[in-house]
C-alpha cells in the first residue's frame, strides 16, 4: 500500500469517526428536544386549558363573560387531544357542561363538571411524568450510543497517532542514517524497507546509488577525481597568481591571487574564454597575449601590479602544456599555464641596492678626483721636489685611483640604468667623431702594449645620444686592448646596410668560449679563470645603453680566434 493511500485511509478512518459522531449526537439531541418539546406542549395546554375553565366555572353564574371563556377553552381543549382516554373524559366533560347551561345553580352538575376537569387535568400531569421518564430514559441511551461512537474514535485516533507518525518517519530516519554512510564514503550501505510503497521504491533507488557510487570509487576515475581535486586545493592554495587555460583559450582555472590581481570573481573567469575577458580587462590582455601566438624570445620585463595595497612586481612565467598521446608520435599542446611570480620583496631589495651604490659612488667620486689633483700637483713638483722612487709611488696611487675613479663611474651609470632614468640625448651623431674620442682615450694604453688601432675613415652619422655612444665605444675598445696579445692590431670597421650603421671592433685576442659567450653581458660576471681587471659592468652597461637607444650590441667569438664587438644604431 502506497504511502499517499496509507494517509488518505488513516486520515479518511479519522474523518468517517468524526462524521458518524457528530451525526449520532445530533440526532439524539434532536430526538430529545422535538419530541420532549412537542408532547408536553400539548400536555401543558391541555392544564391550561383546565385551569381557565375550572376559574370560569367559579365566576359563571355571576359574570356572563365567563361562560364565552369556559366555551372557548373547552372548545381549545377539544382540539388538544393528545392522551389516551383523554377524548373520552373530554366528551364527558362537554355534555355535564351542557347539562349545566340548562341550569347553572344545578349543583350535582357543577360537581360534575368540575370532576371532568379534575380527571383532565390528572391525566395530563401523569402523561407529563411519564414522558419525563421516557426522556431520562432517551438521554441515558444517547449518552451511551455517543460514548461507544467516542471510544471506538479515540481507539482508532490513538492507533493512528501510535503507529502512523512512525510508518512515515522511521524509514525517513533509516534513510538519513544510511545517507551519511554514504557521505562518510562508506558505499556498502543499503537501505531494506520490505514495503512496495514509495520508501521501497525509495530504497531500491537509494541502493541503485550506493551500488553504482561503490563502483564508481573502486574505479580509476574515482582516484583521477580524487588528485584532479588535490591539485585544485594546492593550485588554489599557491601564493602566486596560477590561470590555467586549455586549448581552445578558454580558462579552465584561476586561484584565489589570480582573481584578486585581476579583480574578476571565478563566475567571470572558469569557463570563459581569455579573449573575450581580455576586450574588457587590461591585466587579462597583457598575461595572455603570449598564448595567442609565439613566445616572444626578448626578455620580459616585472610587470606592475597594484596587489596587496601597494605596487607589486611580478615576473610572469608563460608555460606551455603538451603530451604525446597514447599511440600517436607527435606531441599535441593541450592549453598554457600562466604564474606570476610576486618578487616584490626583491625588486625592493633591488631598489635599496641601486640607490645604496649610487650613494656610494658620488660620495666617493668626489674624494678620488681630489686625490688625482692632488697626485698631479706632486707629479708636477709644485709643491716640492720628488725623487725617482717617489714618483714610481705617485704614478702607483695614480693608476689606482683611475681604476677607482672608473669603478664609481661605472657603478654610477649602472645605477642609472637600474632605476629606468637614462637621459638620452638623441640627435644626428657623426660616426668619426665619436671613434675619434674612444681612440683618444684608449690611446695612451695601446701605445703602452704596442697595439695598433686601425679604423676607417668615414661621413656617416646615426641617431644616438654621442655621450652614450662614446663612452660605449671607448670601452669596447678598452676590453679589446686588455685582451689582446701585445704588439697586435685592433681594426674598427664602418658597415652602412638597409638604414643601419654596424661599427665593428675586432681584437686579436684568445677568445671567448661558447659556454660563456651569452653571459658576458650578465652584470658583474667575469669569465672564470681570467686575469685581466675589470668589475664585469662595461658590457651590462653597454648593452642597456645601446637598446636604451633601440640599437644592438652582440658579439662573434671563437675560442683561439679572437672576438668581434659590433653595435648597430639606425641611420641619420
Amino acid at each position: 500500500m502506497k504511502i499517499k493511500t496509507k494517509l488518505r485511509l488513516g486520515t479518511g478512518v479519522l474523518f468517517a469517526m468524526v462524521t458518524i459522531l457528530a451525526v449520532l449526537g445530533v440526532r439524539q439531541v434532536n430526538i430529545l428536544s422535538s419530541g420532549s418539546r412537542d408532547l408536553l406542549k400539548a400536555n401543558y395546554n391541555s392544564l391550561e386549558y383546565s385551569r381557565l375553565m375550572l376559574n370560569a366555572l367559579e365566576e359563571m353564574p355571576t359574570d356572563r363573560s365567563a361562560l364565552q371563556l369556559f366555551e372557548k377553552s373547552l372548545a381549545d381543549q377539544q382540539k388538544n387531544i393528545t392522551e389516551a382516554g383523554e377524548k373520552e373524559l373530554t366528551e364527558e366533560l362537554s355534555r355535564h357542561f351542557s347539562e349545566l347551561k340548562t341550569n347553572f345553580s344545578d349543583a350535582a352538575a357543577v360537581s360534575n363538571v368540575r370532576e371532568d376537569i379534575t380527571e383532565i387535568m390528572s391525566l395530563n400531569l401523569n402523561a407529563i411524568n411519564a414522558k419525563s421518564l421516557a426522556a431520562a430514559e432517551t438521554a441515558r441511551e444517547s449518552t451511551l450510543w455517543i460514548a461507544i461512537a467516542g471510544t471506538i474514535c479515540f481507539l482508532i485516533a490513538f492507533t493512528l497517532f501510535l503507529n502512523l507518525p512512525g510508518n512515515i518517519a522511521n524509514p525517513i530516519h533509516e534513510l538519513t542514517e544510511s545517507i551519511g554512510q554514504i557521505a562518510n564514503e562508506n558505499y556498502r550501505e543499503r537501505v531494506h524497507f520490505g514495503s512496495k510503497d514509495e520508501y521501497g521504491q525509495l530504497a531500491q533507488s537509494f541502493n541503485i546509488m550506493a551500488e553504482k557510487l561503490e563502483e564508481y570509487n573502486n574505479s580509476n576515475l574515482a582516484k583521477v577525481m580524487m588528485e584532479k581535486k588535490r591539485v585544485e586545493t594546492l593550485i588554489d592554495n599557491m601564493h602566486d597568481p596560477v590561470i590555467g587555460l586549455d586549448e581552445h583559450r578558454t580558462i579552465i582555472f584561476a586561484n584565489e591571487e589570480a582573481r584578486k590581481v585581476t579583480g574578476l570573481s571565478a563566475g567571470e573567469m572558469i569557463g570563459a574564454n581569455a579573449a573575450e575577458i581580455a576586450l574588457r580587462n587590461d591585466l587579462v590582455r597583457s598575461l595572455v597575449k603570449d598564448s595567442f601566438g609565439p613566445a616572444s624570445q626578448q626578455e620580459q620585463q616585472p610587470l606592475k601590479i597594484y596587489a596587496d595595497g601597494k605596487e607589486s612586481y611580478f615576473e610572469k612565467e608563460n608555460v606551455n602544456i603538451a603530451i604525446l598521446p597514447t599511440g600517436e608520435k607527435e606531441v599535441r599542446s593541450i592549453g598554457n599555464v600562466i604564474i606570476l611570480r610576486n618578487v616584490t620583496p626583491y625588486k625592493e631589495l633591488d631598489f635599496a641596492k641601486t640607490n645604496f651604490i649610487a650613494n656610494i659612488s658620488h660620495e666617493l667620486k668626489t674624494p678620488i678626483s681630489s686625490i688625482k689633483i692632488t697626485l698631479d700637483l706632486l707629479r708636477n713638483e709644485s709643491v716640492g721636489t720628488t725623487n725617482e722612487e717617489q714618483r714610481q709611488l705617485i704614478e702607483g696611487i695614480r693608476d689606482d685611483a683611475d681604476r677607482l675613479l672608473k669603478i664609481t663611474g661605472e657603478l654610477l651609470n649602472i645605477t642609472q640604468v637600474e632605476s629606468g632614468q637614462i637621459q638620452l640625448n638623441i640627435a644626428g651623431s657623426p660616426v668619426s667623431e665619436m671613434l675619434g674620442y674612444a681612440i683618444a682615450a684608449n690611446e695612451m694604453q695601446a701605445e703602452s702594449r704596442h697595439i695598433q688601432l686601425i679604423a676607417p675613415e668615414t661621413e656617416l652619422s646615426v641617431l644616438a645620444d654621442a655621450e652614450k655612444t662614446a663612452w660605449v665605444l671607448t670601452n669596447l675598445i678598452s676590453n679589446a686592448i686588455r685582451y689582446s696579445y701585445d704588439h697586435s692590431n685592433i681594426s674598427i670597421s664602418v658597415i652602412e646596410s638597409q638604414g643601419i650603421v654596424q661599427i665593428a671592433i675586432k681584437d686579436s685576442g684568445q677568445g671567448i668560449s661558447q659556454e660563456y659567450k651569452n653571459r658576458i653581458f650578465d652584470r658583474y660576471f667575469r669569465i672564470p679563470g681570467s686575469t685581466r681587471e675589470g668589475t664585469g659592468l662595461g658590457l651590462a652597461i653597454s648593452r642597456e645603453f645601446m637598446e636604451a637607444q633601440e640599437g644592438t650590441l652582440r658579439v662573434e667569438s671563437e675560442l683561439g680566434a679572437g672576438s668581434t664587438f659590433t653595435i648597430g644604431l639606425k641611420k641619420a
